[in-house]
């Protein structure tokens, strides 16, 4: 083979070679009842690279009675109980979505809440994209307080590493999942193998 053509094909190829971008999903199932999730999914126990604020409870169905309901993964959700409660995902983020249920502990708590995607950890940088979460727990139904979920889902220009779920106090999450910034493994593996083509080629040369 000819070494320049060769190079040209290898170049090209390269240029050409897909990244995939991956959901990584989190379904709060694994962490005890009331417990602090933080780096249960960084590490701790499961290696999801997502870690939380000590605000961030999980919560599961125990004797004292159903705290939730209907939920996508029946098994646990995510509780608010303060402003610590940012999500932060250090290898950033390109879309973000969830399932939420929001029930007010007083009639006076606000309706609606926003959620925000934050281009840094910790919910700093810039506002990259909004969650409208609004109340609605007991549209339909009043077995539990977290019995109706909605879905929320959002894309945006940029790279986030970070959800602010602190301004959100008392309402519950199911499902997040965030789709990670493409890796390009594969186009890495087929760069070393044209290489070694290449490394073969300029040698017949």
């Amino acid at each position: 083979m000819n070494f320049k053509l060769a190079s040209l094909l290898a170049a090209g190829l390269f240029a050409s070679a897909p990244t995939f971008a991956a959901d990584v999903l989190v379904d709060f199932d694994g962490p005890a009842s009331f417990d602090s999730i933080g780096e249960y999914y960084n590490g701790a126990v499961e290696a999801l690279g997502v870690s939380f604020g000590l605000d961030a409870l999980a919560l599961k169905n125990d004797e004292l009675g159903p705290y939730f309901s209907n939920a996508p993964s029946p098994a646990g959700v995510m509780t608010v109980v303060g402003t610590d409660a940012t999500m932060n995902f250090a290898m950033g983020f390109t879309g973000a979505s969830f399932s939420y249920s929001y029930a007010p502990l007083e009639e006076t708590d606000p309706f609606a809440f926003i959620v925000g995607v934050y281009s840094g950890l910790n919910g700093t940088g810039t506002l990259l994209s909004a969650f409208a979460v609004v109340n609605n727990a007991q549209n339909g139904c009043n077995d539990s307080p977290y019995c109706n979920w909605n879905f929320a889902s959002t894309s945006f220009n940029g790279v986030a590493k970070s959800i602010a779920f602190g301004s959100a106090v008392s309402y519950g999450i199911d499902n997040l999942t965030i789709t990670a910034v493409p890796e390009p493994t594969q186009a890495l593996m087929l760069a070393l193998g044209l290489a070694a083509v290449l490394v073969g080629a300029r040698r017949k040369s």
